[in-house]
């Protein structure tokens, strides 16, 4: 994408062309998404929308995501398959929110 307008024009292309799209992934903030969409690869959203609530509970923001410990959130994040590189990715997109932006990025 070269500037905003273009993108504001491609989404409004998009909502007209799918008036009723929706997303089945269940989160209150954009980070959250990015999360939810992370452990969604090769996972159904059924079985991603019954690991975030554990997950956002706790470690819902950036800041909060950062400082867990890898084997803990390997563990949270199991139940949505390849849980060891969604768990090292996860981990390292928060830490680098927490980093280049120093704010909640919720």
């Amino acid at each position: 994408m070269k500037t905003k307008k273009e993108a504001t024009e491609i989404l409004k292309i998009l909502k007209n062309y799918y008036p009723e799209a929706t997303c089945s992934l269940d989160f209150e903030t954009p980070f959250q998404i990015v999360i939810a969409v992370m452990l969604s690869a090769q996972c159904t959203d059924e079985r991603v929308n019954k690991t975030t609530p554990l997950l956002f509970k706790e470690y819902g923001t950036p800041e909060k995501l950062s400082k867990i410990d890898l084997k803990k959130l390997e563990d949270i994040i199991h139940p949505c398959g390849f849980y060891k590189n969604k768990a090292k990715n996860a981990l390292a997109c928060s830490q680098k929110l927490v980093s280049d932006f120093k704010r909640n990025c919720s």
